[in-house]
């Protein structure tokens, strides 16, 4: 009996899926899957979305929250600074 390949995307290279896995969604921003579900958790990532019972991350929410954390570029608002 002939084993099945697993099945390849259909997707080109070029376009990226629209819909992310948890996993995907943390490797696409470049941290573990732990620490993606803390920034989740803390609302520094946006929450899935639901399609049955799984749980898919819009990657332009995803852009949007990455695009919002701090930079180290970022100047520092003295206000911030500032010690009581």
């Amino acid at each position: 009996m002939a084993r099945s390949k697993p099945r390849g995307s259909i997707l080109p290279p070029s376009l990226a899926p629209l819909g992310l896995s948890r996993a995907t969604a943390a490797e696409y921003v470049g941290v573990s899957v732990s620490k993606f579900d803390e920034l989740v958790k803390d609302g520094r990532m946006p929450s899935p979305r639901r399609i049955d019972g799984r749980k898919v991350w819009h990657r332009r929410e995803v852009d949007i929250a990455f695009d919002a954390l701090p930079s180290d570029h970022d100047p520092i608002n003295e206000w911030d600074e500032a010690v009581a």
